[in-house]
């Protein structure tokens, strides 16, 4: 599996004041950290966007961007990706891993069979999960990404190890076809 050349550190999510400033959404460790690399570029990765961080909010890092004065300036940059090229990322250390990498990894059971895939890595604010597409279903589970869920990470064997915390029963329509949802077994 080949690793991305670019990766997504940041979103801006809208305008903060009068004089220029936006809101980030980061995904590196310390919101600020995303100002550190220099330049960012756009998702089409042609022009280049310099930040300068000037604080947090609840809602995200607060950010100046180079060029930009006013509030109009900043709300047109709403929604704008902030990308950099891999090489200039830090190595991850053992056990650390950059969510870009963790999609498209085969989802395995503790026995090594193949169930699913790694969609997507989120954080919705109680820790990171990864979310599975199930293979031949068309649905997806959200996994906690702490190690009791997923002992075992395998970038360049393209897996992931999944021990599921819950045994799941399929769904049957009971025999009066109210449509039962079917229990939890947890085993």
């Amino acid at each position: 599996m080949t690793k991305p050349e670019r990766v997504l550190l940041g979103r801006i999510t809208g305008a903060h004041g009068i004089r220029g400033d936006v809101l980030v959404a980061t995904f590196t460790a310390d919101p600020e950290d995303v100002a550190a690399y220099d330049p960012l570029t756009d998702a089409d990765g042609g022009r280049p966007l310099r930040l300068k961080a000037r604080g947090s909010t609840p809602k995200g890092m607060i950010a100046q961007v180079s060029g930009v004065s006013d509030r109009n300036g900043a709300e047109a940059l709403k929604g704008a990706e902030l990308w950099v090229e891999r090489d200039k990322l830090p190595q991850t250390e053992e056990d650390e891993f950059y969510y870009v990498d963790l999609v498209g990894l085969a989802a395995v059971d503790q026995n090594g069979h193949r169930f699913g895939q790694v969609a997507e890595v989120a954080n919705y604010g109680a820790g990171d999960l990864i979310e599975i597409l199930l293979d031949g279903s068309g649905r997806s589970e959200l996994v906690p990404f702490r190690k009791e869920f997923v002992p075992e990470v395998d970038i360049g064997g393209g897996r992931v190890v999944v021990a599921w915390p819950l045994q799941y029963e399929v769904a049957q329509p009971d025999a009066e076809g109210d449509g039962d949802r079917g229990s939890i077994d947890d085993g």
